[in-house]
């Protein structure tokens, strides 16, 4: 009632007040509504209106700050967070931050709860801190626990700017922690893309011996320096989302700054190597890969999966296929040796997994990894800040980060289908004869298909000649129509001395008589006759509806006395579409059933474009972009379509010499013309890069251009770094009013330019 007093005096006093001094000398106000009863006269509805929010804020300005905030204290310690966050905002009303071990409290708490609302809240209060100056409200610690929060709660985005904004501040994480909040950036694709960009940005300032560990002032900036786990953990989520040219950056990072790779990350080298068909890095890691100590089966397993699918991509059968047949020769020796056997055994005691040969599985492998995987990483609570302080080496962060890394490793494991081991000994599995047969197949090379699989087959012998790998792919050609191939194949096998059963002549007698091509269906009943085969009711059946249909009833009425004559019983072999049909609905997936899905699902494959991708990759690192240009020409002349992998390395190449902006923008031109024509895509690594040297070099008009299609693809845009990029290079750019002496062209250039800014959030 006093404070009610003294408005009343002081609003006689001010002439600035509209009222009148009668009405204020009337005024009574009760406690419970500042505006419930005003006695005067001349009082309107607008004047009330008025007055309340003026007691409002004379009330809010009235109120004491010291107690507001013993208020925050207590409702952040009995855990009431919303109660906490509704102080802290009427705070700000009235005295603005509170102090510094406050706001310590409120972070933390709102970060241990690991709610998304509350992890967003915490994180606006830094940015506003940020904004207003007052960066010196926050310990590096509390910074480091809410980025960890953040990353752990799902918001790597986030995470990430407040990581930025601590080196920025010179408040240098230690690798111990930042590299935990990788891990759980890199659960997401655009977090795993940040996480790269955070090692590619810090490993930056440590290149070609920047910093000198001697020096005790750079103590705290080296315990930052990215580590061996940081890089697999970034590297491994660039695998799982498919951003392999971006991992391709950090591993030209790593001699840089002197990274030493360990066993995991050799395997996830080669990983990165067979995805971009660095095929001669693959070879040189060999070496390296056979003399490593502690690789497991597991390792040995991946590399060699690498080994042979990038073959594949070069069209390299005869490479491919030594491998193949190399392992068989080995598990053969093994097996007729006891001594290796042991020794496999001895082996495999270390902890590998002894795994067959049995792809059925490995769908059952890749559920228990990530039901493991959830059960350990997303179901785990936050370390609390208590604990989280008094691990000063960010021990149990670290323990997290390795835990996510082995999670990451899992997942890579699970992708490999063309190599498995048994007792040690490395063995290729049914897939890699699907992709051999389907590649052969595609070039028509017939004889070598036939040689390889016999050659198979000496070395691996199958149950029963109607189960060899050999006639599952005769099958599987008879059932695409391809029954010429099915017939060179058997030809083959007559030549080299291979006995096969009737099973396979009936299927392809059929086929040819349902195809009415009576000149081949006498041919091989010939080739029958004269290999001992006895044809089942049904094969003799079809071919006497065939002579039928062709008007030949001596002919048929021959093969009905040839049937008679030899006794043939009436139930013979299933039908072959029966025989396909069991194959698909077989578990265990037999050769022919997943040939035959390989070959309709799958695309050909254009081996030249990774010869020639290969080739513009070396002269764009190399910076010869001339050269880079007549390859570029020479791959079209061939017939060979460019494609992302093939742009991204011209675009590196020509921001790696600089100012060559004229260039970049007529690869856009081609881009933007080829993604019009063709089902051609354009990925997030080509456009980001594409959009970074536009920005560089002031090019608005053509960076708007890569940011709406990235945004129309629904592709992560890391607007931090384009901030940052155009802050460095362009900070005075735009800032006041438009000259009025300016042409349409300069008009055009500054709107497209005001436009970048504003998408940035520069006002």
């Amino acid at each position: 009632m006093l404070l009610i007093r003294k408005l009343s005096r002081s609003i006689k006093k001010d002439p600035l007040l509209s009222w009148q001094s009668p009405l204020a000398d009337e005024c009574i106000i009760e406690r419970d509504g500042f505006a419930s009863k005003l006695i005067g006269s001349g009082v309107n509805r607008h004047c009330v209106a008025s007055f309340s929010s003026f007691v409002e804020t004379v009330l809010v300005q009235a109120r004491d700050p010291a107690k507001l905030s013993g208020e925050l204290v207590t409702a952040i310690d009995e855990g009431r967070h919303d109660d906490a966050w509704k102080l802290y905002e009427l705070h700000m009303q009235m005295d603005g931050f509170p102090r510094k071990s406050v706001v310590h409290k409120l972070i933390v708490s709102l970060t241990e709860t690991l709610d998304v609302q509350r992890l967003n809240k915490a994180y606006g209060l830094v940015e506003r801190a940020f904004e207003e100056g007052k960066q010196n409200l926050f310990e590096k610690e509390t910074l480091i626990y809410l980025s960890f929060g953040l990353a752990k709660g799902g918001l790597p985005v986030t995470a990430s700017t407040i990581l930025r904004k601590l080196v920025d501040m010179e408040g240098y994480p230690p690798i111990a922690a930042w590299s935990a909040v990788l891990a759980y950036m890199s659960q997401t694709a655009p977090g795993a893309y940040l996480a790269a960009e955070l090692v590619l940005e810090i490993g930056y300032l440590f290149q070609d011996g920047r910093v000198d560990p001697r020096k005790k002032s750079n103590v705290p900036l080296v315990a930052m320096k990215p580590n061996t786990t940081a890089f697999n953990i970034a590297l491994a989520g660039c695998l799982l989302f498919d951003t392999c040219r971006k991992a391709e950056e950090l591993l030209d990072m790593m001699p840089r700054i002197q990274i030493k790779a360990d066993t995991n990350l050799l395997i996830i080298m080669a990983h990165i190597h067979e995805r971009n068909g660095r095929r001669e890095e693959l070879k040189k890691l060999q070496r390296h890969i056979e003399e490593a100590p502690n690789l497991n089966d597991m390792q040995f397993r991946q590399f060699y999966n690498c080994l042979l699918t990038c073959h594949l991509k070069f069209g390299d059968l005869h490479s491919a296929c030594s491998m193949v047949l190399d392992m068989l020769r080995k598990a053969k020796e093994a097996k007729n040796s006891l001594a290796a056997a042991m020794f496999a055994f001895d082996g495999t005691r270390k902890g590998n997994d002894l795994i067959g040969g049995v792809v059925s599985n490995q769908s059952h492998r890749n559920s228990r990894l990530d039901s493991l995987e959830n059960a350990s990483l997303k179901q785990q609570a936050i370390v609390s800040y208590e604990e989280f302080s008094k691990d000063r080496k960010f021990e149990k962060l670290q323990a997290e980060a390795e835990q996510a890394l082995t999670g990451f490793l899992a997942k890579l494991q699970a992708q490999v289908e063309l190599v498995t081991t048994h007792r040690g000994i490395l063995q290729p599995t049914e897939n890699i004869y699907v992709k051999l047969v389907k590649a052969f197949l595609e070039a028509d090379k017939i004889k070598d298909l036939a040689d390889f699989l016999i050659e198979a087959e000496k070395e691996d012998l199958p149950v029963s000649n109607d189960s060899s790998a050999l006639v599952h792919v005769i099958n599987s050609c008879i059932s695409l129509g391809w029954l010429d191939k099915a017939y060179d194949l058997l030809d083959e096998m007559h030549l080299a001395g291979v006995r096969t059963g009737s099973a396979v002549y009936s299927s392809l007698l059929k086929a040819y008589c349902k195809a009415n091509r009576a000149t081949e269906v006498t041919s091989l009943l010939r080739d029958a006759r004269k290999a001992g085969i006895q044809l089942d009711a049904s094969s003799y059946e079809a071919m006497i509806q065939s002579r039928v249909l062709h008007d030949d009833t001596q002919g048929a009425l021959n093969l009905f006395r040839e049937m008679k004559d030899s006794k043939i019983p009436r139930l013979g072999h299933q039908e072959f579409d029966l025989l396909v049909k069991g194959c698909a609905e077989n578990s265990e997936a037999s050769l022919m059933s997943k040939l035959l899905q390989e070959i309709k699902e799958g695309q050909r494959i254009d081996c030249g474009v990774h010869d020639w991708n290969n080739v513009i990759h070396f002269f764009s690192k190399k910076r010869l972009m001339q050269d880079a240009e007549k390859a570029l020409k020479k791959m079209r002349s061939l017939g060979h379509a460019p494609n992302a992998q093939t742009f991204h390395s011209m675009v590196t190449g020509y921001a790696a010499i600089g100012g060559k902006y004229v260039e970049v923008t007529e690869l856009w031109g081609e881009m933007k013309a080829l993604s019009a024509s063709s089902p051609i895509k354009f990925d997030q690594e080509l456009l980001d890069s594409v959009l970074y040297t536009f920005v560089r070099g002031g090019f608005f008009a053509r960076a708007n251009e890569v940011v709406g299609m990235m945004e129309k693809g629904n592709m992560f845009i890391d607007k931090y770094k384009y901030r940052t990029l155009f802050l460095k290079y362009h900070k005075t750019l735009y800032k006041g009013k438009a000259s009025k002496f300016q042409t349409e062209a300069q008009l055009k250039k500054r709107e497209a330019g005001v436009t970048f800014k504003k998408w940035v959030g520069l006002h």
